[in-house]
């Protein structure tokens, strides 16, 4: 290879970790993925992703499995708190002609197809395993298992998430995830009567979407105020949850509120954010997706910019001279792009939290959504 690395292994069997691992392994380098759980679950209710996540998913020949398995459309539609529409955002269609510019599907399908395509490929996976040690030297990284096991490697990346210990490891000082003040609720339901695309709902201090996963079901989601993190009884989900969506006079979400119940997967998750300063590696050790920049969901690009970093991670290992040059053009590609999701969907938290305007709320989705259309 053009870096003069060989063998690589990837910490994390998330979205991202395994994309790198795919594409990776495709390029012919030597790669082992180890991922914490053996049973190697995806958890939560849907995923909605930008029109540049499935162009990336068409890059690794998976879009008719997508396609087979979630939904796609094009625009996404605000709407005021009792139904009028404010305005309609236009999702180019990046990914093709042929593709409609944005996409749902439910976590675990989308799961399952990356990490089939990861057993079909030439990656050898290692599940119920994480590492305990790495060693690093100027001409590799030496990784002890928790089996005891001991590898050596040319590049070892962390794409353990939100709380990576990679990340803990090689940046000891790197900045803790931190608590924004909101929270989000999920649910899967039926696909409610007139919703073709992508809806939101901007109540005063509540924000309630709706997103096609199939033809006929949505995946809910709802941004609530917080002001502590604090436990929440799953027994209690149902009952808050229709609580909160009965704040809406919209009869499309009243209609949702009344016929919600414990079979609709309910998930609750406090949200967190994290954005580490360049750089992003240390000698043989590379981090990406949330272990680097862990954004809120407002723009519905966590996974989309993680699945990006894994795709131009692999296209930089190929072409470089030499594995920190290599690393180095990885971040100037991803910085940039990376600290916009975070910074705004940041902003458009503290927009929702304080009752701030909603002109410049549209005007930060627009202009993100425009950029995350963009090469990258």
């Amino acid at each position: 290879m053009n870096s003069g690395i060989r063998k690589i292994l990837v910490i994390g069997g998330g979205f991202a970790g395994m994309t790198a691992a795919l594409q990776l392994s495709r390029q012919g380098f030597e790669v082992d993925l180890v991922e914490i759980d053996a049973g190697w679950r995806s958890y939560g209710a849907g995923i909605s992703l930008h029109g540049s996540t499935l162009r990336v998913i068409k890059q690794l020949g998976l879009i008719d499995q997508f396609m087979q398995e979630g939904f796609a459309t094009d625009g996404v539609e605000l709407r005021g708190p009792n139904d009028a529409v404010l305005m309609s955002i236009p999702t180019p269609r990046v990914a093709g002609p042929e593709i409609p510019g944005g996409g749902a599907i439910l976590r675990p399908a989308l799961a399952k197809i990356l990490s089939q395509a990861v057993r079909n490929s030439a990656t050898n996976i290692r599940l119920g395993m994480t590492f305990t040690d790495i060693s690093q030297d100027e001409n590799g990284a030496t990784v002890t298992f928790s089996d005891d096991s001991v590898s050596r490697y040319d590049l070892v990346i962390g794409a353990d998430g939100l709380y990576s210990t990679v990340r803990t490891k090689v940046f000891p000082d790197a900045p803790k995830p931190r608590f924004i003040g909101q929270s989000v609720w999920r649910a899967i339901l039926p696909r409610p009567d007139g919703i073709d695309t992508i809806t939101m709902w901007m109540g005063p201090k509540l924000k309630v979407g709706v997103n096609c996963v199939t033809a006929d079901k949505v995946y809910l989601f709802l941004t609530e105020d917080r002001a502590t993190n604090e436990f929440v009884p799953p027994e209690t989900f149902v009952e808050t949850l229709r609580g909160l969506l009965e704040r809406f006079p919209s009869p499309t979400i009243r209609k949702i509120a009344s016929e919600l119940s414990s079979e609709h997967h309910i998930v609750y998750r406090p949200l967190e954010q994290m954005l580490l300063p360049r750089p992003w590696h240390s000698n043989r050790i590379a981090l990406i997706g949330d272990a680097v920049h862990a954004t809120t969901p407002h723009l519905a690009a966590g996974a989309c910019i993680g699945i990006e970093d894994a795709m131009v991670l692999a296209e930089e290992l190929v072409k470089g001279s030499d594995l920190q040059g290599a690393l180095t053009a990885f971040e100037e590609r991803r910085w940039d792009r990376c600290r916009m999701v975070v910074e705004n969907s940041g902003r458009l938290a503290d927009i929702e939290i304080q009752g701030g305007s909603r002109e410049e709320h549209a005007s930060i989705m627009q202009q993100s959504m425009r950029s995350l259309a963009g090469a990258i």
